[in-house]
């Protein structure tokens, strides 16, 4: 079942409680750069990632560099960010140690 997305209005003001985070200004959807130690502080960043998406059913677009992690969370069943977006950048954001503003 496709989710409602936001309005642009309403992720900007997301965007206001998930510190890091910005619109992508090609698409509708969240972007970030995380940076760790080391590669291992990277990937073990991925993995507790990737078992939330599997819980959540929802997984991020990412790229991964040593110890950088570029991610860009859009939910393509609705045509742009949605509240499972906002929910998993505040996720990653906690994830990462980073916690809220």
């Amino acid at each position: 079942m496709a989710r409602a997305p936001h309005t642009l209005d309403a992720a900007r003001a997301a965007l206001a409680q998930l510190p890091g985070w910005q619109l992508e200004p090609r698409r509708p959807a969240l972007v970030r750069q995380f940076v760790f130690s080391d590669f291992s502080a990277a990937f073990a960043f991925m993995t507790r990632v990737a078992l939330l998406a599997e819980r959540m059913n929802h997984h991020p677009e990412w790229f991964n560099v040593y110890n950088r992690v570029d991610v860009a969370l859009t939910t393509h069943d609705a045509g742009g960010v949605t509240a499972s977006d906002v929910e998993m950048a505040r996720a990653m954001n906690d994830l990462a140690g980073l916690g809220a503003a």
